[in-house]
Protein backbone atom coordinates (compact mmCIF):
# COMPACT_ATOMS: atom_id res chain seq x y z
CA UNK A 1 0.00 0.00 0.00
CA UNK A 2 0.85 3.50 -0.36
CA UNK A 3 2.08 5.56 2.70
CA UNK A 4 1.10 9.05 3.44
CA UNK A 5 4.36 10.70 3.37
CA UNK A 6 5.24 13.34 5.93
CA UNK A 7 8.22 15.20 4.32
CA UNK A 8 9.85 18.52 5.43
CA UNK A 9 12.99 20.82 4.04
CA UNK A 10 14.48 19.92 8.04
CA UNK A 11 14.13 16.57 8.21
CA UNK A 12 17.40 15.38 5.79
CA UNK A 13 19.48 17.91 7.34
CA UNK A 14 18.80 17.22 11.18
CA UNK A 15 19.00 13.41 10.43
CA UNK A 16 22.76 13.34 9.28
CA UNK A 17 23.49 16.16 11.93
CA UNK A 18 21.86 13.65 14.61
CA UNK A 19 23.93 10.02 12.95
CA UNK A 20 27.43 12.56 13.47
CA UNK A 21 26.48 13.16 17.04
CA UNK A 22 25.62 9.61 17.68
CA UNK A 23 28.45 8.45 15.73
CA UNK A 24 30.77 10.63 17.95
CA UNK A 25 29.53 9.29 21.09
CA UNK A 26 32.35 7.13 23.09
CA UNK A 27 31.54 3.16 23.71
CA UNK A 28 33.25 0.85 25.67
CA UNK A 29 35.73 -1.13 23.41
CA UNK A 30 37.43 -2.42 26.65
CA UNK A 31 34.34 -4.28 27.80
CA UNK A 32 32.40 -7.45 26.81
CA UNK A 33 29.51 -6.69 25.20
CA UNK A 34 27.37 -7.97 28.22
CA UNK A 35 29.27 -5.34 30.86
CA UNK A 36 28.86 -2.43 28.17
CA UNK A 37 24.85 -3.47 27.99
CA UNK A 38 24.57 -2.80 31.39
CA UNK A 39 26.34 0.56 31.19
CA UNK A 40 24.32 1.45 28.39
CA UNK A 41 20.93 0.62 30.40
CA UNK A 42 21.91 2.97 33.25
CA UNK A 43 22.88 6.27 31.27
CA UNK A 44 20.12 8.49 31.34
CA UNK A 45 18.92 10.53 28.35
CA UNK A 46 20.07 13.82 27.20
CA UNK A 47 17.23 16.48 27.07
CA UNK A 48 18.75 18.23 24.11
CA UNK A 49 18.31 14.75 21.96
CA UNK A 50 15.72 13.34 23.93
CA UNK A 51 12.94 16.45 24.58
CA UNK A 52 11.32 16.84 27.80
CA UNK A 53 8.16 15.63 29.44
CA UNK A 54 5.29 17.57 28.81
CA UNK A 55 3.92 19.07 32.23
CA UNK A 56 0.58 18.66 31.31
CA UNK A 57 -0.50 15.38 32.25
CA UNK A 58 0.01 14.36 35.60
CA UNK A 59 2.41 11.41 36.62
CA UNK A 60 1.72 8.35 38.78
CA UNK A 61 4.92 5.89 39.13
CA UNK A 62 2.96 2.03 39.87
CA UNK A 63 4.50 -1.14 40.19
CA UNK A 64 2.89 -3.45 38.17
CA UNK A 65 2.18 -7.48 40.32
CA UNK A 66 2.12 -10.27 38.08
CA UNK A 67 2.33 -13.64 38.45
CA UNK A 68 6.38 -13.83 39.54
CA UNK A 69 7.15 -10.81 38.59
CA UNK A 70 7.04 -6.80 39.71
CA UNK A 71 7.30 -4.68 36.39
CA UNK A 72 7.91 -0.59 36.13
CA UNK A 73 5.21 1.30 35.06
CA UNK A 74 4.77 5.30 35.06
CA UNK A 75 1.21 6.04 34.19
CA UNK A 76 0.43 9.53 32.54
CA UNK A 77 -2.43 11.44 32.47
CA UNK A 78 -5.23 9.90 35.09
CA UNK A 79 -8.36 11.47 34.99
CA UNK A 80 -11.27 11.27 37.07
CA UNK A 81 -13.10 11.23 33.43
CA UNK A 82 -13.41 7.23 32.01
CA UNK A 83 -11.16 7.60 28.97
CA UNK A 84 -9.25 4.67 26.83
CA UNK A 85 -6.10 3.61 27.88
CA UNK A 86 -2.59 3.27 25.86
CA UNK A 87 -0.12 0.73 27.28
CA UNK A 88 2.94 1.74 25.17
CA UNK A 89 6.38 0.18 25.32
CA UNK A 90 9.92 1.89 24.45
CA UNK A 91 12.34 0.76 22.08
CA UNK A 92 16.19 -1.08 22.47
CA UNK A 93 16.45 -4.17 20.62
CA UNK A 94 14.56 -5.87 23.28
CA UNK A 95 18.04 -6.09 25.31
CA UNK A 96 18.06 -2.17 26.21
CA UNK A 97 16.05 0.84 26.71
CA UNK A 98 13.61 2.36 29.42
CA UNK A 99 10.37 4.08 29.83
CA UNK A 100 13.17 7.16 31.25
CA UNK A 101 13.61 7.55 27.31
CA UNK A 102 10.62 8.24 25.30
CA UNK A 103 8.96 10.76 28.18
CA UNK A 104 8.11 13.33 25.50
CA UNK A 105 6.37 10.89 24.08
CA UNK A 106 4.48 9.17 26.35
CA UNK A 107 3.31 12.77 28.26
CA UNK A 108 2.70 14.46 24.63
CA UNK A 109 0.35 11.51 23.77
CA UNK A 110 -1.65 10.87 26.88
CA UNK A 111 -1.65 15.04 26.76
CA UNK A 112 -2.82 15.74 23.32
CA UNK A 113 -4.11 12.08 23.17
CA UNK A 114 -7.20 12.11 25.22
CA UNK A 115 -5.60 9.09 26.97
CA UNK A 116 -4.03 7.33 29.64
CA UNK A 117 -0.99 6.26 29.23
CA UNK A 118 0.51 3.50 30.58
CA UNK A 119 4.59 3.51 29.64
CA UNK A 120 5.86 -0.20 30.83
CA UNK A 121 9.57 -1.30 31.98
CA UNK A 122 8.84 -4.64 30.33
CA UNK A 123 11.74 -7.81 30.89
CA UNK A 124 15.02 -7.12 28.97
CA UNK A 125 17.14 -10.31 26.88
CA UNK A 126 19.73 -11.67 27.46
CA UNK A 127 18.61 -12.23 31.37
CA UNK A 128 15.24 -12.91 30.08
CA UNK A 129 14.33 -13.87 26.55
CA UNK A 130 11.66 -14.54 23.99
CA UNK A 131 8.70 -14.93 25.18
CA UNK A 132 9.51 -12.86 28.99
CA UNK A 133 8.77 -9.35 27.38
CA UNK A 134 5.99 -10.51 25.39
CA UNK A 135 3.98 -12.24 27.69
CA UNK A 136 4.83 -8.64 30.06
CA UNK A 137 2.70 -7.32 27.48
CA UNK A 138 0.29 -9.28 27.67
CA UNK A 139 -0.52 -10.15 31.58
CA UNK A 140 0.06 -6.08 31.61
CA UNK A 141 -3.09 -5.47 29.26
CA UNK A 142 -4.93 -8.16 31.22
CA UNK A 143 -4.18 -5.89 34.49
CA UNK A 144 -5.02 -2.51 32.73
CA UNK A 145 -8.23 -4.20 31.94
CA UNK A 146 -8.91 -5.07 35.78
CA UNK A 147 -6.96 -2.34 37.90
CA UNK A 148 -7.29 1.30 36.04
CA UNK A 149 -10.63 3.34 35.87
CA UNK A 150 -10.74 3.32 31.78
CA UNK A 151 -13.61 3.80 29.68
CA UNK A 152 -13.11 -0.12 28.60
CA UNK A 153 -11.40 0.96 25.32
CA UNK A 154 -7.20 -0.28 25.40
CA UNK A 155 -5.10 0.00 22.64
CA UNK A 156 -1.03 -0.93 22.67
CA UNK A 157 1.64 0.54 20.66
CA UNK A 158 5.44 1.22 20.80
CA UNK A 159 8.50 1.86 19.23
CA UNK A 160 10.75 -0.55 17.35
CA UNK A 161 11.12 -3.48 19.57
CA UNK A 162 8.53 -2.44 21.60
CA UNK A 163 6.31 -2.08 18.47
CA UNK A 164 7.02 -5.76 18.12
CA UNK A 165 5.83 -6.59 21.23
CA UNK A 166 2.66 -4.68 20.49
CA UNK A 167 1.87 -6.73 17.47
CA UNK A 168 2.87 -10.23 19.00
CA UNK A 169 0.40 -9.45 21.80
CA UNK A 170 -2.35 -8.79 19.42
CA UNK A 171 -1.66 -11.73 17.76
CA UNK A 172 -1.65 -13.51 21.03
CA UNK A 173 -4.61 -12.42 22.47
CA UNK A 174 -6.45 -12.95 19.26
CA UNK A 175 -4.97 -16.34 18.87
CA UNK A 176 -6.16 -17.19 22.51
CA UNK A 177 -9.77 -15.95 21.94
CA UNK A 178 -9.00 -13.11 24.46
CA UNK A 179 -9.46 -9.56 24.59
CA UNK A 180 -7.87 -7.81 21.27
CA UNK A 181 -6.71 -4.27 21.88
CA UNK A 182 -9.02 -1.59 20.30
CA UNK A 183 -6.35 -0.16 18.42
CA UNK A 184 -2.41 -1.35 17.51
CA UNK A 185 0.09 2.14 16.86
CA UNK A 186 3.12 0.64 15.36
CA UNK A 187 6.08 2.72 15.10
CA UNK A 188 9.20 1.55 12.97
CA UNK A 189 8.86 -2.14 14.30
CA UNK A 190 11.30 -5.26 13.51
CA UNK A 191 8.78 -8.23 12.50
CA UNK A 192 11.33 -10.51 10.86
CA UNK A 193 14.15 -12.45 12.29
CA UNK A 194 17.27 -10.57 11.97
CA UNK A 195 19.94 -12.91 12.68
CA UNK A 196 23.12 -10.57 11.95
CA UNK A 197 22.28 -7.99 14.81
CA UNK A 198 24.03 -9.19 18.18
CA UNK A 199 20.83 -8.84 20.04
CA UNK A 200 19.26 -11.96 17.96
CA UNK A 201 20.88 -14.67 19.95
CA UNK A 202 20.53 -12.79 23.05
CA UNK A 203 16.61 -12.27 22.23
CA UNK A 204 15.67 -15.41 20.03
CA UNK A 205 17.15 -18.77 22.28
CA UNK A 206 16.22 -21.36 19.67
CA UNK A 207 15.54 -21.34 15.88
CA UNK A 208 11.86 -22.63 16.71
CA UNK A 209 10.59 -18.95 16.43
CA UNK A 210 6.59 -18.43 16.60
CA UNK A 211 4.80 -15.85 14.77
CA UNK A 212 4.10 -13.82 18.24
CA UNK A 213 7.60 -12.96 17.86
CA UNK A 214 8.35 -12.05 14.20
CA UNK A 215 4.71 -11.32 13.42
CA UNK A 216 5.35 -11.20 9.77
CA UNK A 217 5.57 -14.47 9.58
CA UNK A 218 1.99 -15.20 10.59
CA UNK A 219 -0.04 -17.26 8.48
CA UNK A 220 -2.83 -14.55 8.98
CA UNK A 221 -3.23 -11.63 10.44
CA UNK A 222 -7.30 -11.38 10.27
CA UNK A 223 -8.78 -10.69 13.16
CA UNK A 224 -6.11 -8.10 14.16
CA UNK A 225 -7.21 -4.21 15.56
CA UNK A 226 -7.54 -1.07 13.31
CA UNK A 227 -3.60 -0.01 13.11
CA UNK A 228 -1.46 3.07 12.84
CA UNK A 229 1.69 2.34 11.02
CA UNK A 230 4.40 4.78 11.17
CA UNK A 231 7.60 3.96 9.12
CA UNK A 232 10.93 6.18 8.81
CA UNK A 233 12.23 6.24 5.19
CA UNK A 234 15.94 5.93 6.24
CA UNK A 235 15.44 2.99 8.12
CA UNK A 236 16.63 -0.45 7.47
CA UNK A 237 13.48 -1.88 8.84
CA UNK A 238 11.11 0.07 6.31
CA UNK A 239 10.61 -3.00 4.66
CA UNK A 240 9.01 -4.97 7.68
CA UNK A 241 6.71 -1.93 8.33
CA UNK A 242 5.45 -1.08 4.94
CA UNK A 243 5.32 -5.36 4.35
CA UNK A 244 3.25 -5.53 7.43
CA UNK A 245 0.78 -2.71 6.63
CA UNK A 246 0.35 -4.41 3.13
CA UNK A 247 -0.63 -7.48 4.98
CA UNK A 248 -3.03 -6.34 7.24
CA UNK A 249 -5.20 -4.53 4.61
CA UNK A 250 -5.03 -7.61 2.35
CA UNK A 251 -6.57 -9.39 5.39
CA UNK A 252 -9.11 -6.78 5.57
CA UNK A 253 -7.70 -4.87 9.09
CA UNK A 254 -8.51 -0.95 9.32
CA UNK A 255 -5.11 0.58 8.22
CA UNK A 256 -2.99 3.68 8.07
CA UNK A 257 0.77 3.73 6.94
CA UNK A 258 2.46 7.17 7.53
CA UNK A 259 6.10 7.37 6.33
CA UNK A 260 8.16 10.07 7.75
CA UNK A 261 11.13 11.08 4.95
CA UNK A 262 14.32 11.14 4.87
CA UNK A 263 14.26 10.23 8.69
CA UNK A 264 16.00 7.54 10.90
CA UNK A 265 14.61 4.74 12.82
CA UNK A 266 14.03 5.52 16.61
CA UNK A 267 13.18 9.35 15.59
CA UNK A 268 10.55 9.42 18.41
CA UNK A 269 13.75 8.81 20.75
CA UNK A 270 15.05 12.50 19.92
CA UNK A 271 12.28 15.20 19.46
CA UNK A 272 14.80 17.37 21.19
CA UNK A 273 17.03 17.32 17.79
CA UNK A 274 14.34 15.98 14.98
CA UNK A 275 11.49 17.52 14.42
CA UNK A 276 9.83 14.70 12.56
CA UNK A 277 9.92 13.32 16.15
CA UNK A 278 7.65 16.09 17.65
CA UNK A 279 5.64 15.81 14.56
CA UNK A 280 4.92 11.98 14.94
CA UNK A 281 3.97 12.43 18.51
CA UNK A 282 1.30 15.08 17.65
CA UNK A 283 0.00 12.37 14.76
CA UNK A 284 -0.21 9.89 17.16
CA UNK A 285 -2.45 11.90 19.93
CA UNK A 286 -4.48 13.20 17.18
CA UNK A 287 -4.51 9.45 15.52
CA UNK A 288 -6.31 8.56 18.80
CA UNK A 289 -8.35 11.07 19.32
CA UNK A 290 -10.18 10.37 16.08
CA UNK A 291 -9.86 6.99 16.88
CA UNK A 292 -11.71 6.98 20.27
CA UNK A 293 -13.96 10.24 19.40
Amino acid sequence: MTPELVDSPEYGPETDALRKVLADQPGYPELDPYQALLLDREELPDPALAGERDPRPGIEDVVIELPGRSLEARIYGMSPEPRPVLLWLHGGSFIGGHLRDIEYATSGIAADGNVTVVSLNYRLAPENPYPAGLLDVHHTLQWIRENLDGDGRVAVGGQSAGAALAAGACLLARDQGGPVPDRQILCYPTLDLRPDAEWHEWYFPTDDVPATAVPLRADSLAGLPPTLMVAAGRDSLRDDALAYAGRLEQDGVPMRLVEYADTMHAFLNFPGALSAGRHAVELIAADLRAAFS
